[in-house]
């Protein structure tokens, strides 16, 4: 049914095969660079410079053409302006949520797919994902919605990320890498030729901010505001701070003269203080329930059933194992939710997202605003059945 395929190249490997493997398939592959941050490091060198290098060389050796659009002044709208409002409000935000929802799967897919610009049928990207609609789009129906899978390779799934996508774009994106491992994506590289792209470091953290310092990077967009750092459980002013944008919850404060490690509980935005708990296991740092603000379903056609509850796993950071949740409707926000763990988790952070699965199925996500800490419940409460 699709035969006209444009597939996002990064310069990295997982692009490339992506698009290798679209190829030998015979989809009409074009590959398309997208430069979304032209500003350059303290070695006065921009990383999307060698990146588009790498993405041309790929291209050239699959005998495939490459477009580079920029998308500089969305990314800078839609993500960084986000960004950083949300560390001056004390979140901790994840941009690559926001890149994915805003640039690869809004601005990238209606580029790739317009008429008056690309006019392709689908998109595909080299994101270890999977949908109900398969790697190629084979099971493709425009009557359904696509929900998005665990990839086979658990350990790289991408579903995290992908959690905030539109669901107009997930129904015509292909994830070609879904039911591979990545140790099988780099033998395929290696076998045709693109064992080049072995030798470039994979790509982690943050992608506008490169290898630079996260500290200086941060300091060069907000103004720093210092404030107190206050003991959580005596009130006692332990030391201080040069802004909420240096500190995240769950971080380590180096404080000397105390017995126990100082950790990062608990933003006051209002006073602009950092409540701090002593010791790796103190129960400020815990939470077994959480509220978060409004949350996004990526296949509303069969939405969990949020004024009854439902049972699933959830997980608010990408390398963290998924733990068994309840998800409630919040009593006094009704668009809101209340999720209660089955276990208590630490440093459940404001600003980031909690993203719900059932065994395969990533159901969406919603961001978090106030992880309930060391609060003393029943744990009749926690005792949570999961069918």
């Amino acid at each position: 049914m699709f035969r006209n395929v444009v597939v996002g190249i990064s310069g990295g490997v997982d692009s490339a095969v992506a698009a290798l493997l679209l190829k030998n398939k015979g989809f009409n592959v074009r590959g398309v660079f997208m430069k979304n941050w032209d500003i350059v490091d303290e070695k006065t060198t921009c990383t999307g410079d060698q990146d588009f290098e790498d993405a041309q060389r790929v291209c050239r050796h699959l005998k495939i053409p490459l477009i580079q659009v920029n998308f500089v002044k969305e990314y800078w709208n839609n993500v960084f302006r986000q960004f950083l409002e949300d560390y001056e409000s004390g979140l901790t935000p994840n941009p690559d949520i926001l890149c994915n929802r805003f640039i690869k799967f809004d601005n990238f897919f209606e580029f790739a797919t317009s008429r008056d610009k690309l006019g392709a049928e689908a998109i595909a990207t080299g994101h270890y994902a999977r949908t109900n609609f398969g790697a190629y789009l084979e099971k493709y129906t425009p009557e359904r919605n696509a929900k998005l899978l665990q990839a086979r390779d658990t350990f790289k799934d991408q579903t995290f990320f992908l959690s905030n996508i539109p669901q107009r774009a997930l129904k015509k994106t292909m994830f070609p890498l879904g039911d591979l491992t990545k140790d099988q994506v780099k033998a395929i590289a290696m076998d045709s030729g693109m064992g080049f792209l072995l030798r470039k470091k994979e790509s982690t953290g943050i992608c506008f901010i490169g290898h630079r310092n996260f500290q200086e990077f941060i300091s060069e967009y907000i103004v720093s505001k210092p404030g107190k750092l206050i003991d959580i459980d005596t009130g006692n002013i332990v030391g201080s701070h040069n802004g909420f944008h240096h500190w995240t919850v769950g971080q380590r404060c180096r404080l000397s003269g105390y017995p126990q490690p100082y950790f990062i509980a608990q933003k006051d935005p209002n006073t602009n203080n950092i409540f701090v708990a002593q010791g790796t296991n103190n129960p400020a740092l815990f939470s077994k329930r959480f509220f978060t603000e409004s949350p996004y379903w990526i296949d509303k056609s069969c939405a969990p059933n949020v004024d009854k509850g439902f049972h699933c796993k959830f997980r608010f950071q990408h390398t963290k194992p998924l733990t068994r949740c309840e998800v409630k409707k919040n009593p006094e926000r009704s668009n809101e939710l209340l999720v209660i763990l089955e276990r208590p988790l630490r440093a459940i952070t404001p600003g980031q997202y909690a993203v719900f699965y059932s065994e395969t199925e990533c159901y969406g996500c919603a961001r978090i605003i106030n992880p309930i800490c060391g609060e003393k419940v029943l744990e009749s409460e926690y005792e949570i059945t999961i069918s």
